[in-house]
């Protein structure tokens, strides 16, 4: 098992929205690959966001219906890329030479 400060933060929510950690020994095993699965999709998706937000601030015809339903995709899509950059800068900071 990984020490306290080694958890890994996982690209879901528990229940009430509260924070899933990993504690394992094995970045490669199961749960480990299933998070990086789940982190690439929520990366592309973010991406592919990314380019439809600007082809609806560029369209003259979007209504506010719209931009509410492009902001509510936007702010969930931020939440997810927060919680990998957030996972990823603490694996980083565990295993940087210079953090002890």
């Amino acid at each position: 098992m990984t020490p306290r400060n080694e958890l890994r933060l996982l690209p879901w929510s528990g229940p009430e929205g509260k924070p899933c950690y990993l504690s394992t020994d094995d970045p490669d095993g199961y749960m480990s690959r299933l998070a990086d699965n789940i982190e690439s999709v929520q990366l592309g998706s973010a991406n592919e966001l990314l380019a439809h937000a600007h082809e609806t601030l560029d369209d003259q015809d979007a209504n506010a219906e719209d931009m509410r339903r492009l902001a509510r995709e936007l702010a969930g899509s931020l939440r997810d890329v927060l919680r990998v950059a957030t996972s990823r800068g603490d694996l980083l900071a565990v295993g940087d030479p210079h953090n002890i």
